[in-house]
């Protein structure tokens, strides 16, 4: 087996020990000092302290309400563009919709409001022309002749068997 010797404790030196107390001493009155130091700088500044940073809380409150005004701003104008752009397409699609209609409608025969209308005003000028003929006066002038009632009818007669 390996016998293992035993170190002998090192004899410290009594000087270098004494060099080390005396520097954690300083150092911890060093850190004492400082933080009284601090504490009646606090004391003495600490209203004034106090209201600069009153016044960045201003600068920065301000600067926030202006980002958050900015980006509602932002929103309102994407919103509004959004907006203009489906409004456009559903008109588009309402046109085709009734370009559809109106298409089908006519391939069925049935007469738009347009060709009514074209209807009535040649039949209105085609009555002026048959009055003027006829040498009547025109359809404003001349009053609406009373109806008669018309005459009952009579039960045709039974047929006669030959």
């Amino acid at each position: 087996m390996a016998t293992t010797r035993k170190q002998k404790p090192r004899a410290r030196k009594p000087a270098a020990d004494n060099e080390f107390a005396q520097a954690v001493t300083q150092s911890a009155q060093k850190i004492w000092l400082a933080g009284l130091g601090a504490f009646a700088r606090a004391r003495t500044e600490g209203d004034r302290l106090f209201d600069l940073l009153v016044e960045q809380g201003k600068v920065l409150r301000s600067k926030s309400e202006q980002a958050a005004d900015q980006a509602l701003k932002t929103v309102r104008s994407q919103a509004d563009a959004t907006l203009t752009t489906a409004q456009g397409k559903w008109d588009k699609l309402e046109q085709v919709f009734e370009d559809r209609v109106s298409r089908s409608l006519n391939r069925l025969g049935v007469l738009t409001n347009k060709d009514v209308e074209t209807l009535a005003r040649q039949v209105a000028d085609l009555n002026e022309s048959v009055r003027a003929l006829m040498g009547g006066a025109p359809a404003a002038k001349r009053k609406a002749p009373a109806r008669k009632k018309a005459p009952a009818r009579r039960k045709p007669a039974a047929r006669k068997a030959k």
